[in-house]
């Protein structure tokens, strides 16, 4: 029996790449790994073919460890590079500061040391002053960096300043992650393959998260310097991310890496956030949207506004979307792999017209 659809397919919004179903051939990827037996907890023929893949993707020295979601990909992968005495050195904006409940500390005892960024963007100067606590036995001992690519606020990291951040964080004895909820992404606004700004630029360990670009559900611990990390197959699976079925897992992000179905995604996920920009900027250019302005420059697949808070009600009745910083008057609109042209143009007539009802409002009365 196969069980009707409860939802309306045809409804999209822009509050979330979460809020997007999975691709086609990620759903056929799972079918396909769904006949017969394998053996179980990752050591099945597609958790095989991804270790290939994934050391192609990253270096010969890469190991992959498929979990569950992208906070546990985040609490492995810093559990297995951060002592029990150590802390992580992140910015305020961080998914893992802000957005984690508290995973991070309650799971795995990790120490965050966070701190305030214009852009969202760790810079080298920030770590060297975290090193300061280095030798200190009254504090913390700095011991990972975690960066996020693309970060929280949409910006991305060059691999000139990864590189360098790197370079930075070794020399005082850190390691440094990557959270790469959105790495495809990232990838895509830099023209450049993964491993240019990952493994070519010194970082030791990435999340790699596929949820938010297709998958049903997968994300990756990938590590890529092995001797920086510490039993991250046992941290896997003392906190609870070791599946029993890693076919499943595997078989999607083969999935986003065949013929560059990731790359493909996440691409058409920012050319979309770009044409939602463009088309608002030309408006607000020739004064259909005065009030209207842009908080952030962003590249990937995001778009934050600073508009009106009645505004942004109003244009939510008819498409839902998310405060990002509500006393600010900041609103985050995603786009998503899925997202389509007519989404696009219909959001800025949604926009436009919330504008406009506005406008008619405030002049009836005065």
């Amino acid at each position: 029996m196969t069980l009707p659809s409860i939802h309306d397919s045809s409804w999209h919004a822009f509050a979330s790449d979460n809020y997007a179903g999975a691709h086609p051939d990620v759903m056929a990827a799972v079918v396909a790994a769904n006949g017969g037996h394998q053996r179980s907890y990752g050591t099945d023929v597609y958790t095989e073919r991804l270790r290939d893949v994934v050391a192609a993707q990253f270096g010969e020295q890469a190991e992959v460890f498929p979990v569950f979601n992208g906070t546990g990909a985040n609490i492995v992968a810093l559990t297995a590079v951060t002592p029990r005495w150590g802390a992580v050195v992140t910015t305020s904006e961080a998914h893992i500061n802000g957005s984690e409940g508290t995973a991070p500390e309650q799971v795995s005892g990790l120490k965050i040391l966070h701190v305030p960024t214009p852009d969202g963007k760790l810079r080298p100067a920030q770590i060297t002053a975290a090193a300061r606590a280095l030798g200190d036995a009254q504090r913390a001992q700095p011991s990972a960096v975690s960066l996020t690519q693309c970060t929280e606020v949409g910006t991305v990291y060059t691999a000139e300043e990864i590189t360098e951040i790197c370079a930075v964080a070794h020399e005082h004895g850190m390691a440094v992650h990557i959270d790469g909820a959105r790495l495809w992404n990232a990838a895509a606004a830099l023209d450049l393959p993964l491993r240019d700004f990952t493994t070519g630029a010194g970082v030791d360990v990435v999340s790699l998260g596929g949820t938010k670009n297709g998958a049903l559900g997968a994300e990756a611990v990938i590590v890529i310097d092995p001797d920086r990390t510490a039993g991250t197959a046992y941290v896997r699976k003392m906190t609870t991310q070791l599946p029993s079925k890693v076919r499943f897992i595997s078989a999607q992000l083969l999935a986003l890496f065949d013929a560059d179905l990731g790359l493909r995604n996440a691409t058409h996920a920012n050319a979309m956030a770009a044409r939602l920009r463009s088309a608002l900027e030309h408006l607000v250019a020739n004064g259909s949207l005065s009030g209207l302005g842009f908080a952030q420059d962003s590249p990937t697949n995001a778009v934050f506004a600073r508009l009106p808070v009645h505004i942004a009600d109003r244009i939510r009745e008819q498409v839902h979307f998310y405060d990002w910083d509500r006393p600010s008057a900041v609103v985050r609109w995603m786009t998503s792999w899925d997202t389509t042209t007519t989404d696009v143009d219909r959001f800025v007539t949604a926009i436009t017209d919330a504008f406009a009802s506005s406008a008619g409002t405030e002049a009836d009365q005065s």
